[in-house]
C-alpha cells in the first residue's frame, strides 16, 4: 500500500487537515496585527524587547505561514515560517522552567508542550510537501525549495 500516493477523498482530508492547523495562527496573527497594544504588553512582560516590532513581524509570519499552507502557495515556506514562530514562542515566551509559582509554571508548561507539538506538525507538513513536491494536493504552486 502506498500511504503518499495523492488522490480523491484523501486530497480532501489533507485540505481539512490543512484548514484545522492552520485556523489557530490565522486568528493569532488578527489578535497580533489588531490588538498590538495588549500583545507588545504581553511580550514584554515575558521578557521580548523592544515587543511591539516583534508583534508586529510574528503577526506577519504567521499571516503569511498560515496562507501558505491554507492555500498552497509554496507550503515549504509556510511551514517553516509556522514552524519557527511555535519554536521561538515556546523558548522565548513560555519558560516554564523560570517560574517559581505551581500554578503559573503549569500554565507555562501546557503553552511550551503546545507550541512544541505546533513545531512538530509544522516539520511533518514540511516534510510531506517535500516527499511529494509536485503531487502535493489540492496546491496552487509546487514547493519552493527542491530537496529531492
Amino acid at each position: 500500500m502506498e500511504l503518499l500516493t495523492p488522490g480523491g477523498d484523501m486530497d480532501v482530508v489533507f485540505l481539512i487537515g490543512r484548514i484545522l492547523f492552520v485556523a489557530l495562527f490565522l486568528a493569532s496573527a488578527t489578535a497580533h496585527l489588531t490588538d498590538k497594544g495588549a500583545m507588545a504588553g504581553y511580550a514584554e512582560s515575558r521578557g521580548v524587547r523592544p515587543a511591539r516590532p516583534a508583534v508586529l513581524v510574528t503577526g506577519a509570519q504567521m499571516l503569511l505561514g498560515g496562507l501558505s499552507v491554507l492555500l498552497g502557495v509554496w507550503m515549504d515556506v509556510g511551514a517553516i515560517l509556522l514552524g519557527l514562530f511555535t519554536l521561538l514562542t515556546a523558548v522565548l515566551m513560555h519558560g516554564f522552567w523560570k517560574e517559581k509559582e505551581p500554578m503559573s509554571r503549569q500554565q507555562e508548561q501546557t503553552q511550551f508542550f503546545k507550541d512544541t507539538a505546533l513545531t512538530g506538525a509544522s516539520l511533518m507538513l514540511l516534510f510531506l510537501v517535500w516527499e511529494l513536491g509536485d503531487a502535493t494536493p489540492l496546491t496552487i504552486t509546487d514547493p519552493l525549495f527542491d530537496v529531492g
